[in-house]
């Protein structure tokens, strides 16, 4: 069975939107909404029904990567990010927005709307793209966490309560807190903040600690 998909699309050009609405069409995806811009996204997109917005890297209005990402993120939806995938910093930053993938536009559609797919199910898209990325630097990989923090993320990001993480390790639950209060605190310095479990389950695969995940694993989450 078709999955239903709501999709946004935020990309100023016309070949490529035209491209995308086919592609989602043909996939049984409904797409709610197009704009070359993100600047009235939220305004057209918010108390709709929107799974995924399909966000452009590079728009031509001069507008920031960040401040697209948050726009589309305004909107509820999951932010994938459609990319000509040489621009390691600009995907970075995206990332570190808290975009869930990022997604090559010499892909073929097939992939993307498997992408699409993917983060509408609330899943971590990891690809080549996003390790490249994320490779390119060292510091935006690396949160400097310590042995005891490491182990608190490896085993609430795999998806345990925090309460079962303290009686894994054998420390008290205000413990367990206080060391995952550390571990997003590290991560909001390093730029790559973690305020849900997602991202946390996101953190812990980009640095490491919990294997990428293929499309086996990402089901099992």
């Amino acid at each position: 069975m078709t999955e239903h998909i709501h999709v946004a699309i935020v990309e100023d050009h016309e070949s490529v939107v035209l491209g995308l609405r086919s592609a989602c069409d043909a996939a049984g995806y409904e797409v709610i909404f197009t704009s070359p811009t993100a600047a009235d996204l939220v305004d057209q997109v918010l108390g709709r029904p929107c799974d995924v917005v399909v966000l452009d890297l590079s728009l031509g209005d001069g507008s920031r990567v960040r401040d697209n990402v948050k726009s589309a993120q305004a909107t509820g939806a999951a932010v994938l990010v459609h990319s000509i995938a040489d621009r390691a910093a600009s995907v970075r930053e995206a990332l570190a927005a808290g975009a869930a993938g990022v997604i090559p536009k010499s892909a073929p559609m097939s992939t993307v709307m498997a992408a699409i797919a993917t983060v509408a199910r609330g899943e971590v898209l990891n690809n080549l793209e996003w390790a490249s990325a994320i490779d390119a630097d060292a510091d935006f990989a690396r949160a400097q966490l310590g042995p005891r923090e490491r182990d608190v993320l490896h085993l609430y990001a795999s998806g345990l309560p925090l309460k079962i993480v303290a009686q894994r390790l054998g420390i008290a639950h205000s413990t367990a807190r206080e060391y995952l209060d550390r571990v997003r605190v590290k991560y909001v310095e390093v730029g790559r903040p973690a305020p849900t479990k997602v991202d946390l389950l996101r953190r812990a695969v980009e640095d490491g600690i919990l294997p990428r995940l293929d499309a086996d694993n990402a089901d099992e989450h």
